[in-house]
């Protein structure tokens, strides 16, 4: 399975637990730590953490192992690392403070059109 397939995997099973704002960033040019980061939003601690078992369960059933997961407790910031694909689930407050999109600025926007076409 390719990187790009497995963020499309990871973006679908964001999107069937209703995610929020979900952002693909290609950092595969500027980083060696990934070539993904997805970011999304969810409303409450129950739907970030369904997001999470979610993500984690099509992947997994699709042979790509979860390497690491923090944050699933307190669940206001969870972060998801597939190896080349890393993701950040967050409560609506977090996100904001965090502002990953502008640290991660000189990577390239994704849509999800564009991995399904590749």
């Amino acid at each position: 399975m390719t990187t790009k397939e497995t963020a499309l995997m990871a973006v679908n099973a964001l999107e069937d637990k209703k995610a929020e704002d979900i952002r693909i960033i290609d950092i595969s040019k500027i980083s060696t730590i990934a070539d993904y980061f997805i970011i999304a939003d969810g409303s409450n601690k129950s739907q970030i953490q369904a997001m999470a078992d979610n993500v984690s369960e099509i992947l997994g059933k699709a042979g790509i192992n979860l390497r690491q997961m923090e944050g699933y407790q307190n669940a206001n910031w969870i972060l998801m690392d597939f190896q080349d694909v890393i993701i950040h689930i967050f409560d609506k407050e977090n996100r904001l403070f965090y502002d990953l999109e502008r640290i991660w600025r000189d990577g390239v926007p994704t849509q999800k059109e564009t991995l399904e076409k590749e």
